[in-house]
């Protein structure tokens, strides 16, 4: 990697974990305001926003990682334009978790570190189709999880429910990109891992 993906890659990862992030787009809105959350439903609520904030800093980092290993220009603003709408849902989970009187993963410099090794070296090592790939599977993963999220987050937070319902939209949209810009499927093993390092941190994420 040369000086300036470096410096390209380090701003990237403060503006992530360090500054505000400003949407592009409001914030969803419920159609009608939920009922006042008990302590118990505001905790949950919480924490699973904290997953959700997560994925989104994760999402940043992944999305990073690939565009500075990629070599098509094409390509690139693809993944840049999918990235600023991932911006909108850490602009958009951050906002909510302050909302509920909550904080961010005290781990998110970890969790960013990680995503990045991975969109990286996959666009490095197996080049766009496999690193679109990737894409595709992390998107889907992230659509099955915002799923069982609308199931368990508190009926009443009605707040929450409608920046999720958001997110997934704009996840589902993100994966037929990648399909579209050439992806090829990821051997099964890969998606196991996947799901395996998911699992790990979005058990971690809820209480940390």
């Amino acid at each position: 990697m040369n000086a300036d993906a470096l410096i390209l890659a380090a701003d990237s990862a403060l503006r992530t974990l360090l500054a505000e992030p400003r949407a592009s787009r409001p914030a969803p809105q419920a159609p009608a305001p939920g009922a006042a959350l008990t302590e118990q439903e505001r905790r949950e609520a919480a924490a699973l926003m904290r997953v959700n904030h997560v994925g989104e800093v994760c999402a940043q980092a992944l999305y990073t990682g690939q565009m500075l290993a990629s070599r098509d220009a094409a390509l690139r603003e693809k993944l840049a334009e999918a990235s600023r709408e991932e911006t909108d849902h850490l602009a958009w989970t951050a906002q909510r978790l302050r909302e509920l009187n909550d904080r961010p993963s005290l781990l998110n410099p970890l969790w960013y570190a990680g995503a990045f090794a991975i969109g990286y070296t996959a666009g490095k090592l197996g080049g766009d189709r496999l690193s679109l790939g990737f894409v595709v599977e992390t998107e889907h993963q992230v659509e099955a999880h915002l799923n069982s999220h609308m199931q368990r987050l508190p009926a009443g937070d009605t707040a929450s429910r409608a920046i999720v319902a958001q997110m997934k939209d704009d996840e589902v949209q993100h994966a037929r990109m990648a399909e579209r810009a050439g992806a090829v499927a990821l051997p099964g093993p890969v998606k196991g891992l996947m799901r395996m390092a998911a699992k790990v941190m979005t058990t971690v994420a809820h209480r940390v």
